[in-house]
């Protein structure tokens, strides 16, 4: 950035201008968005006139109309609370308040004590854990260091899947744990399933209500006149809400006959979009739900698949809510609460009161196998608002721009099983593995910058992906190859069978040959007697790998949240005891330190 577009919208002296050029220059969106909030904060602290002019084509800064600034901290897994909580800012700023918003990982801890308002919108994964870009976060929190809040206040947002018993778990302990630390809380924790408007979007209005009243109580919106410093970004023109329909270019199997998985190569058009994207980014498809599962429920129902359903200002007929609006593949507890209601069958009354057999259900069961085995008479509009709305789902991006112009490659597992006596299969999978070329798919990008290539070049990277885990690896190698890389690169893959499961063998062994990968490590796991996975190559190269890392190279970890990813945090944990000569209690806080570095990195599902 030079310092004329500094000076063309802000008349600053030409030595105070190129010293700003000077501050900016190199910095990420990311990072630009992190200074314009601190310097509004602090705009907002100190001045007592405003230094813009109204001339200058900014609007005017009443310093009288913010005694103090906000700062929202979000935790994002898979990109809803970092969507939720730039939402929050934006609306909050155009409310007139000086904003820092920040990505967890990218709070300064030792501020946390002089915080006076603060908002945290944060996701839970898997077993109640907290998003990989919030641990360090959450941990002080939560851990003895955390300083008394007397001064604080706070509101949290908390997003989840309802189908998981410790729903929205993080979200809880951070709301009872800043005010057990002397906080007040300015209003009620909000709990946001799958369908988050519905607990999302009421908290959000709440928020910035109470914000604007606690910084400037009293005063009414319109006499806040801040503008902070913040790029202004161009609208996508395809966006979540709004998804480019993309044309289907390849539709491959590349998992052999014999394999008991199914696994496509996708290979989609993105000309003409204007969507670019980074290796490490997903892919958003909307899915429309299997035709021959949306037969099967109209059925049980026994209803008239045309009949007009009205729900939230929408009227469709009740075969197009369920192909295309409504979550049919994944149940949630509010939904299986309602229909044990309608059902009134003991059997399933004794399965959801069970804190064993109930968990289980919400994992083995389908909307279609709770009607199958315990019929129970639903109105049809009843029965749509009862069901969660379909949502996308995500996909590494298994491929470079550089490489593959124009276009994202997918690398897709078909969701493919029997279970009660029927066939059963994933909305997504489904819908795309069964589209012919020349077919299209609605879909956007997901950034994931958490999930990026070293910006030194001269970087080693290791990568660990078993199974589909694997595709983004093969991105960050077309990636490294285009843009002539220095760093080596070692790759970990995993599968049940070699002959069956080698997901795209002949391009990592093209890339082993040309010095694309300086590694390749595999693990077919029923191919020995004593089962072998990528934890075990971990550990048999574990000399190897620490040096690696020692000398400075990049982990990252695809796949798998709820064994994979954790086996191989145990690995790598151990590597670094064995290896560094460090206890379990320092080599957990060497791994810490290198994902706040940035170094050690996961994509886990």
């Amino acid at each position: 950035m030079s310092a004329e577009p500094i000076r063309a919208l802000i008349p600053l002296p030409e030595e105070q201008a190129g010293l700003l050029s000077r501050l900016v220059e190199g910095l990420d969106p990311t990072a630009l968005v992190w200074l314009s909030g601190y310097t509004a904060g602090l705009a907002a602290r100190t001045a007592s006139v405003s230094p813009f002019r109204d001339g200058a084509g900014l609007a005017t800064v009443e310093a009288a109309a913010v005694q103090t600034q906000l700062t929202i901290v979000y935790g994002s897994q898979t990109g809803n609370a970092k969507r939720l909580a730039e939402k929050l800012a934006q609306e909050s700023e155009s409310g007139g308040l000086a904003v820092r918003l920040l990505r967890a990982d990218a709070y300064p801890l030792r501020e946390l004590k002089s915080e006076r308002l603060l908002y945290v919108v944060i996701s839970t994964q898997g077993d109640g854990d907290p998003p990989d870009d919030a641990r360090g976060f959450v941990e002080h929190i939560l851990g003895k260091r955390a300083p008394k809040l007397e001064d604080l206040q706070f509101a949290v947002l908390g997003l989840g899947d309802s189908s998981y018993a410790k729903f929205c778990a993080v979200g809880a302990e951070l709301d009872a744990r800043l005010a057990a630390l002397g906080g007040k809380r300015l209003f009620a924790r909000g709990d946001a399933d799958v369908d988050l408007d519905s607990v999302a979007q009421p908290w959000l209005q709440r928020a910035v209500v109470t914000a604007r009243d606690t910084i400037k109580p009293g005063a009414p919106a319109q006499s806040a006149k801040v503008r902070p410093l913040r790029p202004q970004r161009a609208a996508a023109a395809w966006t979540r809400e709004r998804p480019f329909n993309a044309e289907i270019l390849v539709n491959q199997r590349i998992s052999a006959s014999g394999s008991s998985k199914d696994v496509r190569h996708i290979e989609l058009s993105l000309r003409d979009s204007g969507l670019s994207y980074e290796p490490g980014d997903a892919l958003g498809v909307w899915p429309s739900n299997p035709p021959g599962l949306v037969d099967a429920i109209v059925d049980a129902l026994k209803a008239d698949p045309q009949q007009s359903v009205s729900h939230e200002s929408t009227t469709l007929p009740l075969r197009e809510w369920l192909r295309d609006k409504r979550e049919l593949t994944r149940i949630a507890r509010p939904f299986v609460f309602a229909h044990a209601q309608h059902a009134k069958n003991d059997d399933l009354d004794a399965l959801v009161s069970s804190p064993v057999a109930f968990p289980r259900l919400l994992a083995d069961y389908q909307v279609i196998d709770l009607l199958r085995q315990f019929p129970a008479s639903w109105d049809a509009q009843e029965f749509v608002a009862a069901l969660r709305p379909l949502t996308p789902r995500l996909y590494s991006i298994s491929s470079s721009l550089k490489a593959a112009e124009d276009e994202a490659h997918l690398t897709v597992a078909l969701v493919d099983y029997e279970s009660f006596g029927f066939r059963h299969g994933g909305a997504a999978s489904d819908f795309l593995a069964n589209r012919d070329p020349d077919s299209r798919a609605p879909v956007f990008i997901e950034a994931n910058e958490r999930f990026r290539l070293p910006q030194d070049s001269a970087r080693d990277v290791i990568m660990i992906g078993p199974g589909t885990g694997v595709a983004p690896f093969r991105g960050f190698v077309q990636e490294r190859a285009a843009t002539g890389a220095k760093g080596r690169n070692w790759l970990f893959f995993g599968n049940p069978h070699l002959h069956s499961d080698f997901l795209y063998q002949l391009e990592w062994q093209r890339a082993l040959k040309r010095g694309e990968l300086k590694r390749l490590d595999v693990a077919f796991s029923r191919d020995q007697a004593d089962k072998i996975y990528v934890q075990n190559r971990l550990r048999s190269r574990g000399r190897e790998l620490y040096d690696w890392i020692e000398r400075g190279a990049h982990v990252y970890v695809c796949g798998d949240a709820m064994r994979m990813a954790k086996d191989v945090h145990s690995a790598l944990r151990d590597i670094i005891v064995e290896h560094g000569a460090k206890n379990a209690e320092d080599a957990e806080a060497y791994l810490a330190r290198l994902a706040a570095e940035r170094r050690y990195a996961r994509d886990v599902y």
